[in-house]
């Protein structure tokens, strides 16, 4: 490699991993401060080395030398975090910054000496800036390349051009920032980074390796490497003022359409686009409203354009301040709007197939449902989405279409052999509490062994492991969702109803049937009269299966038992009793 190093400018921030904790967790940097890695100092406080402390000493030494010591442990994404407004600051003066490492960042010194008239009164104007916006103390270093920029600012220095190496040539091998390196050229006799640049090239090559190599060309001032110059975001959000306010809902669709043709073709200029939607308005009196919208899959143009409207038809159309209605309605027309894309991707486009598009027929029925979106609204078309739960109710969420389809609660995966969305093509059969009665199939009421025999019919979801008898599912080795005891193995029901139906259960000599606290059933069921219609046999049932849930909330707190039967019609239902009441909550086909 030949040429000249380029002259770089570079700031430091002396002790950062202290500052950073002093910033992110409020830890008093002017107390004595220690941040460790691995049991070892990697940086202190000056009030830490004023008592002692070295980087290097393990913590029981540097609190021995320090007993006041406070101790932080280290952790890189918060000093990162906090030297981004840094970095942001310094952007502000100059352009082109690239970040070494969190702390220091360089910039070539050209351009900032020629526009703000040197390289002393540009080192001036930065550290002044980060001060002032941040209140944080920095130092500059302007040398030949960033090894020899980053030493001189140890001292705020300011090298001339052509005199780096004459700078490094005094400094001690241990600057070179290899411990071991260091520790071998000094017992070699090498004690300065002139008398290691003196070496030659070759040799410490042969004796030191590629990474000696380097060091040396280093010591030198050849540091040949350039800045990787970090490139500021870009700014994709786009946004609209309006004259006149926007206080009725068919003006402010026609002004989402445009701006949201706006956005799409900003970020499909990127080759981007986006999956979360936040939408800012500003009313006319400074009433500053916002909201996220979120969607599976990428926002084409029309489905912006599509959100932005909801979204404004509800502010638009809010409440007038009756109690339990929308929230209340702005005050006055909007402003100002603004669209900020999040969750941004690689826009990739689909491989057409040899004979027709790929992926035609689902863009196709896409473009349907969106449109019934559009003229319904965003709730007129959903998805069922399976999930964790006791309950058939509690298992599935109805989800828009085009949202993020996450189920309410985490659900276990389904067991071996069973497939995520069982079929319901049966009575569902579980081994019965004390042997006392079983569940024949669906369709075969004759088959029903006497109650209190023998059942010889297996159950139709599987055999179901020892301590699952009540429904509770065991949870699974290596499984990281929980595992809802007591819920109902498959099959699942059929219909769930939305709200569930009173019924009365009777024995055979016409009693109520009751579930004491201990799951003693008091008779048999025989009839069940649902709504207020006629009584129907019971022939097979299968229960009780206890539910105690949120028994650490008195006001949630919720306990019931459910049975399934099985009738001479032939239907079979998901019967609970909680509280004393008789309730119909699924239907099995």
């Amino acid at each position: 490699m030949t040429g000249t190093p380029v002259r770089t400018l570079l700031l430091w921030c002396p002790d950062w991993p202290v500052l950073a904790a002093e910033i992110v967790d409020g830890v008093p940097a002017t107390g004595a401060v220690a941040v460790l890695h691995a049991n070892r100092v990697v940086a202190c406080s000056a009030s830490a080395r004023a008592a002692g402390v070295r980087r290097g000493l393990r913590r029981r030494e540097a609190q021995g030398r320090c007993p006041s010591l406070t101790v932080v442990e280290h952790d890189p994404g918060r000093d990162a975090r906090a030297f981004e407004p840094v970095v942001a600051t310094v952007e502000e003066v100059v352009a082109g910054v690239e970040v070494v490492r969190p702390g220091v960042c360089a910039l070539a010194a050209r351009g900032p000496a020629r526009y703000l008239g040197g390289e002393e009164a540009a080192a001036e104007r930065i550290v002044e800036q980060v001060a002032q916006s941040c209140a944080v103390e920095s130092q500059i270093g302007i040398a030949d390349g960033v090894f020899a920029a980053g030493l001189a600012a140890r001292t705020g220095q300011v090298v001339p051009p052509g005199g780096t190496p004459g700078f490094l040539a005094g400094l001690p091998v241990e600057a070179i920032g290899r411990p071991a390196l260091a520790d071998l050229l000094r017992r070699l006799g090498v004690r300065t980074l002139g008398d290691f640049a003196a070496l030659p090239a070759g040799d410490v090559l042969a004796r030191f390796g590629f990474d000696g190599a380097l060091a040396h060309r280093l010591a030198a001032g050849r540091d040949h490497r350039p800045l990787a110059v970090r490139q500021p975001p870009v700014d994709l959000t786009v946004a609209a003022h309006h004259d006149e306010p926007l206080d009725r809902v068919d003006a402010a669709a026609f002004a989402a359409r445009v701006l949201a043709e706006r956005l799409h073709d900003r970020l499909a200029g990127y080759g981007l686009a986006c999956t979360r939607l936040g939408i800012e308005a500003v009313t006319a009196h400074g009433q500053e409203l916002h909201r996220v919208w979120r969607h599976d899959g990428l926002l084409t143009a029309a489905a912006i354009a599509d959100r932005v409207r909801w979204q404004l038809d509800g502010w638009l159309s809010g409440s007038t301040g009756r109690a339990g209605a929308r929230p209340p309605r702005p005050t006055a027309g909007i402003i100002r709007l603004r669209l900020v894309p999040d969750g941004l991707l690689t826009r990739g486009g689909l491989q057409p197939g040899l004979w027709g598009e790929v992926g035609e027929e689902r863009d196709r029925a896409h473009r349907a449902l969106s449109r019934v979106q559009g003229i319904l609204g965003p709730e007129a078309v959903v998805t069922a989405v399976l999930g964790g739960g006791r309950s058939p109710a509690d298992q599935t969420r109805l989800v828009p279409w085009g949202d993020e389809r996450l189920p309410t609660r985490p659900g276990p995966p389904p067991p071996p052999g069973v497939p995520a969305d069982p079929p319901v093509g049966g009575s569902p059969v579980v081994p019965p509490v004390g042997g006392r009665s079983v569940v024949p199939p669906v369709g075969g009421p004759s088959a029903v062994p006497p109650m209190g025999g023998p059942s010889a019919v297996p159950p139709m979801g599987g055999p179901v492991p020892v301590g699952q008898g009540r429904g509770g599912a065991g949870k699974r080795r290596g499984s990281s969702v929980p595992p809802w005891p007591g819920r109902l193995p498959p099959p699942s029901p059929a219909v769930v109803l939305p709200a569930p139906l009173t019924a009365t259960v009777h024995d055979a000599a016409g009693e109520p049937v009751l579930v004491s606290a201990r799951l003693a059933v008091s008779a048999a069921p025989a009839r069940l009269v649902v709504d207020g219609a006629g009584p129907t046999e019971i022939v097979g049932w299968a229960g009780p299966w206890p539910v105690d849930e949120r028994w650490w909330a008195p006001a949630e707190a919720r306990r019931r038992a459910r049975f399934q039967v099985c009738l001479a019609d032939g239907a079979a239902l998901l019967l609970a009793v909680e509280a004393g009441r008789w309730l119909v909550e699924a239907i099995y086909d």
